[in-house]
């Protein structure tokens, strides 16, 4: 590689690095806004979620025909990895396949690997853009997923075929140059999959293969760059949120509710009036519930940036089956879209101001609240961990506790549960009448 192109390629590797840092940085900001919660207990069951879930995609085979093509699709991603990072340090050292002297034999292996994965990833795509765009599964098209959304997933799905086009191109280009002794390019043994595309080129001139070699070449690592930077504003970030959101997943049994230390205390302070503040002591004002995204907890924010909006969530839930407006998935895509909008807001002035809306009520609404059964679908159906219930409780208690908006059948039950300790309406001393009629 000439000096020129060696530091052009410097260049570009720290800009597109520097770019995806600075995004990095606003991200950790964003979820960072949302409440402390310790999720640092029980490691060994921790490192267990992140193996099954995150690598090995346990969850993902309940439905094992998009499972194998979602893990055909990931393994390339991760594995392939290696080959870029050979390409990364041949950029910068001015070198071609560096690895090749001290791999040996094994390099030859390994790229045969590679190049078998990479077609399973193109087979993969486009079976997946098919699922889409032309046999539209109904988990894949539904409104939430309108506009944008849905051109994020093909942009994807179509940017990971061109890649994998231009990794088997310039292998075939390369391996022809080796045949004919051009100088820098290391002859291996004949790769497993791009050596029985030699004849597409073999009239091309030396001159001709070595621009479609270098072409795939800068094309590949400059859509490689691309591809990082694109990815933490795209609903793919999870390749990599996948990893500590599995880790961070609460290990409490799913049906078991938080009680909450300020509702405890209140009742408390009722029980035992002596125990309560006096009129003179300041009080820090605690909601109940939350309104937006710096009451939910950190780990919600990170639910929300490392959604995958597969909609397996929103396929288990029995209120959106039945036509109810609730969708885990929009939960979780609103949440993270309030967290967006903050974050510009940051941005711009460097510090929070109020812009009058809240995620409660301008992005999630109550009908959507009141639909949830909170029978914990979503969360068990959700492959890397995320759970929307919690945000909705969440909300839900907001509604409740802090804007009395709740149907008058809840209110019916609140006031008998107050007065009876009971949902029904009667008084404990008749609590078993009913035995006798």
């Amino acid at each position: 590689m000439h000096l020129a192109q060696q530091i052009a390629f410097i260049i570009l590797a720290g800009v597109a690095i520097y770019i995806f840092s600075k995004r990095m940085k606003e991200m950790r900001r964003n979820i960072l806004l949302g409440r402390d919660e310790d999720l640092t207990d029980n490691k060994a069951q921790r490192w267990k979620n992140m193996l099954l879930l995150a690598l090995g995609q346990k969850k993902m085979f309940k439905k094992p025909i998009p499972a194998l093509l979602h893990f055909a699709v990931y393994a390339g991603f991760i594995i392939i990895n290696l080959e870029i990072l050979e390409i990364f340090l041949d950029g910068v050292l001015g070198t071609h396949r560096l690895f090749y002297p001290v791999l040996g034999e094994l390099y030859d292996f390994l790229i045969g690997f590679f190049e078998i994965l990479a077609v399973l990833v193109l087979v993969s795509c486009a079976i997946f853009l098919v699922r889409r765009n032309i046999l539209k599964v109904k988990r894949l098209n539904q409104a939430e997923l309108n506009g944008w959304p849905r051109n994020d997933a093909n942009i994807i799905l179509i940017t990971e075929i061109i890649l994998m086009t231009l990794f088997l191109t310039m292998n075939t280009a390369d391996q022809l140059l080796q045949s004919r002794h051009i100088e820098h390019y290391t002859n291996t043994n004949p790769f497993w999959i791009s050596s029985h595309f030699m004849g597409l080129f073999a009239g091309a001139s030396d001159n001709t293969l070595t621009g479609i070699e270098r072409g795939c070449w800068w094309l590949h690592i400059l859509g490689v760059f691309a591809f990082l930077n694109y990815l933490p504003y795209s609903k793919h970030f999870h390749i990599l949120l996948a990893f500590p959101n599995a880790y961070y997943a609460r290990l409490e049994p799913q049906g078991e509710f938080k009680n909450m230390p300020e509702i405890q205390q209140e009742v408390l302070y009722m029980m035992k009036p002596e125990l309560a503040p006096t009129a003179t002591t300041e009080q820090p004002h605690h909601r109940f519930g939350a309104k937006d995204v710096q009451d939910l907890s950190w780990k919600n924010l990170l639910d929300a940036y490392s959604c995958t909006e597969c909609g397996r969530c929103t396929a288990a839930c029995p209120a959106n089956q039945t036509g109810k407006l609730l969708s885990p998935r929009k939960i979780m895509m609103d949440t993270r879209d309030r967290m967006e909008a903050i974050g510009k807001q940051l941005d711009k002035n460097k510090e929070r101001q109020d812009d009058g809306k809240s995620l409660l009520h301008d992005y999630i609404s109550v009908e959507e609240l009141r639909a949830c059964t909170s029978c914990q679908a979503c969360v068990e159906a959700c492959p890397v961990s995320i759970n929307p219930l919690d945000i909705i409780i969440q909300l839900r208690r907001n509604l409740v506790m802090e804007e009395s908006n709740s149907p008058q059948e809840w209110n019916l039950m609140f006031s008998n549960i107050e007065n009876n300790m009971a949902p029904w309406k009667f008084s404990p001393d008749d609590r078993d009448a009913w035995v006798n009629s």
